[in-house]
């Protein structure tokens, strides 16, 4: 879910700056970080331990934690196709941050993204470079549930606060008591987030993780994945069911200037976001028999946001507030101004050929339940708007992460379905800790895996927004 756009214009113009800064830096000579001049004195990555394909968010938190951990003992090159991110979910994102789930996986890794913004400057200090300001805003979020939803949202915060989380539930007295701008008809309960939510720059968790990784010997190579080559591998492959299997071994990249390179690898990641179906493809993933039949259920779905101005709205202290429609709203900034979505209903999904905004959305089905929850905004316009693509995955809307079950050289980490940004500090974390320990140390998402897929075992979270 997008930020400001005059935020996001201002920001790809700065993106773009630093892009040919450090593309031209051999020219331009100027006060460069020690990260930039270490990419740009690297030579294309033809060998390496680990590829990610995604420099996004998830692939480059992947890219710092396995630099972390292993240091010289891994050699890392990340593939980004969109080096200024003007498409990306990452940028393109309210960079919301809630532990309100109610899947046990989501709760704690959301906690451990809390605690990593908290202390984002002590994972990701460069020396000699500034240091980060995240932005966080800690204004929690506020779920409002009807009677038919009322149960599941206590049963939910039960869990939510037995693994570390602290919100309490209000009822509609104590609602209207604490935001007297806000209707309660026909609310039964609401979800008050007290610590660790709120929202925060996305942008700049990008930032950090990307510079942090250059700085610790990441290697980002600005090109488009366009296929695999593979090996085969023979033995007895129980696992498969064959005495042989294909196993991939090399990447092909088209570089900026439009060059193919090959890159020979140990292992690949998967780590694409709305378009890692596309690598799976090219992987033969759900395009041959067994395993392979099975395809990744990844795909981009358009996600409009809009920004309206309101001079006597709800104040400073205003949470990220969800009414039962899906509806959500927030401030944005200091000026009276407000940003609000909401995920459109499965026979409403809009085309995605481009980022272009529909209005009628709003009107239609956005702006009658705002007004209704909150009577100030009875009188808005929208001031701007913009869209970005989540990452969604069909089959239960929630993370894969994990080795894909017929390669055995390949893991994946995609499809969060908008809640992404808040979790990738856990998912890169997650994806180290089984390349480097062979399992995960932290926190157990092995559900979370492909598998789920084979055996049709949905992971179905209750709380998507």
């Amino acid at each position: 879910m997008p930020n400001h756009p005059l935020k996001k214009t201002v920001q790809l113009l700065k993106n773009e700056l630093l892009y040919y800064k450090a593309k031209w830096k051999h020219i331009l000579k100027r006060n460069l970080s020690k990260s930039e001049w270490r990419d740009l004195q690297r030579p294309f990555p033809y060998h390496c331990d680990v590829v990610i394909i995604g420099g996004g968010a998830i692939g480059s938190s992947i890219a710092y934690w396995l630099k972390k951990e292993a240091k010289d003992g891994l050699n890392v090159a990340v593939i980004e196709r969109d080096p200024l991110y003007k498409h990306a979910s990452s940028v393109l994102s309210v960079g919301g941050l809630r532990q309100q789930f109610s899947l046990p996986e989501n709760i704690e890794m959301s906690l451990f993204g809390a605690e990593f913004i908290r202390n984002a400057n002590e994972y990701l200090n460069v020396d000699k470079d500034d240091p980060l300001d995240l932005g966080f805003h800690p204004n929690g979020y506020l779920f409002l549930a009807s009677e038919a939803g009322a149960e599941i949202m206590s049963r939910n915060s039960d869990l939510q606060n037995s693994l570390g989380a602290n919100n309490i539930l209000l009822k509609p007295d104590k609602l209207k008591q604490r935001f007297p701008w806000l209707n309660t008809d026909g609310i039964a309960l609401g979800c008050l987030g007290l610590e660790q939510e709120g929202w925060f720059d996305p942008w700049m968790l990008l930032y950090g993780f990307k510079r942090k990784a250059l700085d610790l010997g990441a290697h980002y190579v600005n090109g488009e994945a366009i296929g695999f080559e593979f090996n085969k591998i023979s033995g007895n492959m129980i696992k498969v069911g064959t005495d042989t299997y294909e196993e991939p071994v090399k990447l092909k990249v088209k570089t900026e200037c439009g060059t193919i390179k090959t890159i020979t690898f140990a292992t690949v990641i998967i780590a694409a976001g709305a378009f890692s179906a596309e690598v799976a493809k090219m992987a033969r993933i759900g395009h041959d028999k067994g395993l392979l039949s099975i395809p990744l259920p990844v795909e981009p779905r358009k996600r409009f946001v809009y920004c309206f101005h309101c001079h006597n709205g709800p104040g400073l202290n205003t949470p990220l507030t969800v009414d039962p429609t899906g509806t959500y709203f927030r401030r944005e900034g200091l000026q009276g101004n407000y940003i609000c979505g909401r995920s459109p209903d499965l026979d409403e999904e809009p085309l995605t050929a481009d980022l272009e905004v529909d209005h009628d959305f709003f009107r239609n089905k956005i702006w009658p339940p705002l007004a209704n929850r909150v009577p100030a905004f009875e009188n808005i316009k929208v001031k701007s708007s913009w869209a970005g693509f989540y990452e969604y995955n069909s089959f239960d809307e929630n993370g894969i992460i994990g080795p894909h079950p017929y390669y055995g050289n390949m893991y994946i980490a995609t499809g969060f379905s908008g809640h992404g940004i808040q979790q990738a500090p856990a998912v890169g974390r997650a994806i180290s800790e089984l390349l480097i320990n062979s399992k995960f140390v932290t926190i157990d998402l092995s559900r979370l895996s492909f598998d789920r897929f084979v055996t049709l075992e949905p992971m179905e979270e209750v709380n998507i927004v």
